[in-house]
């Protein structure tokens, strides 16, 4: 199938355009908010919160008995705050770190969940069916009361974002500040955190709590390679985690054994690896060269300098002087000599011998003057 195929397919196939628009709504919310628990530190967060909202699913139709989307989001949600609180107070109350208190809420919990889902498989009530796709979600299920119910949830969550934008980003960036100002930081926290909970149950259908954390995580530290403002980051995420879900919506309808889910996973986990790779800040491609390029200005100004020096033993201070006296003090000096030629700062006199011209003369100057500076300094 081409392009082309693909694109009119998410134009006119109602099923593909449904799972699309719900994978990527899915993206914008939790990218837009995964962004700050990653510069919060909190990575391990989402992974906390994605597995402590199974129990919440179990619960929700143990008791109503109902499967619809929004009673096991609001009983998602409401378990998943629970272990915010809990959280907040074992970490507050005891000596343990909160990395371990995460730990351990994301095991307990999850257990809990998978402890009430075979109960539930063993009971003799149909009803519970497909309650075990929300481990490793099930995209292709959804409908658009699922999409819609998605975002007026997403919709909310990021509207109360940008109506606290100011009390976040001082939360994450300067909390003690933010204290001594006198805003409530801790309730400040919780209610992010309880942001980060909405973009988690969510996507508990369309990607199941074992992946879920990936969306939460890594659409924000793609983002992070590209960019130092809180800002342009927070907008990055959230196109990322959009591009993930619709591509892997995409990928996913071209055969009948790829699940939507992990697709997606794969599909965020290329674009980070791109972004390692190939962000003209942080990319170690980019990285690389400008250690490279950096390494070859060393080496002609050190050249450069070797000449200065030696031009001072001479009247003429662009008199020619033999190849081997510079590489006796600089064994790289040949290969360094034909590139500061090329820019027109040295010139080659005669054979085995090289002279600095009036433009690496100067250049020379203004290196040897820099490094008397840093000296005195």
């Amino acid at each position: 199938m081409s392009l082309l195929d693909l694109l009119r397919s998410l134009v006119f196939d109602h099923t593909i355009r449904t799972v699309a628009l719900g994978t990527a709504t899915l993206g914008v919310v939790s990218g837009a908010l995964g962004a700050f628990a990653v510069l919060r530190r909190q990575s391990l967060l989402g992974d906390a919160l994605s597995h402590a909202a199974l129990p919440g699913v179990a619960l929700a139709f143990m008791l109503t008995g109902l499967k619809t989307p929004i009673v096991l989001m609001l009983g998602a949600a409401f378990v998943g705050i629970l272990a915010i609180l809990l959280l907040e107070a074992v970490t507050r109350l005891t000596r343990l770190k909160e990395d371990s208190v995460l730990g351990i809420i994301l095991s307990v919990f999850f257990g809990v969940g998978l402890l009430l889902l075979t109960f539930l498989q063993r009971n003799p009530d149909a009803r519970q069916a497909g309650l075990n796709t929300f481990l490793f979600g099930q995209a292709a299920t959804l409908l658009t009361r699922d999409v819609v119910t998605m975002a007026i949830f997403g919709g909310l969550a990021l509207l109360v974002m940008a109506i606290f934008w100011k009390e976040f980003k001082l939360l994450s960036f300067d909390r003690e500040f933010g204290g001594s100002l006198g805003f409530p930081m801790r309730a400040l926290d919780i209610m992010l955190t309880s942001l980060l909970v909405v973009a988690v149950v969510i996507g508990l259908q369309a990607v199941g709590v074992v992946l879920m954390s990936a969306m939460v995580v890594a659409p924000a530290a793609a983002a992070r390679q590209w960019t130092n403002r809180l800002g342009v980051m927070v907008a990055l995420s959230a196109l990322f985690g959009a591009l993930a879900g619709v591509s892997g919506a995409l990928i996913s309808s071209l055969g009948s054994g790829l699940s939507t889910g992990p697709v997606i996973v794969l599909c965020i986990s290329a674009i980070v690896l791109i972004s390692v790779l190939l962000a003209p800040n942080r990319g170690l491609v980019w990285d690389k060269l400008r250690q490279r390029r950096n390494r070859r200005r060393l080496r002609g100004e050190s050249v450069l300098l070797d000449f200065y020096r030696m031009s001072g033993q001479h009247s003429d201070a662009l008199a020619p002087h033999p190849v081997a006296a510079l590489l006796a003090i600089n064994p790289q000096a040949e290969a360094v000599l034909e590139r500061l030629a090329e820019r027109g700062q040295v010139r080659r006199a005669a054979a085995g011998q090289w002279a600095l011209t009036e433009s690496g003369l100067a250049a020379a100057r203004v290196l040897e003057e820099e490094r008397l500076q840093k000296e005195t300094d």
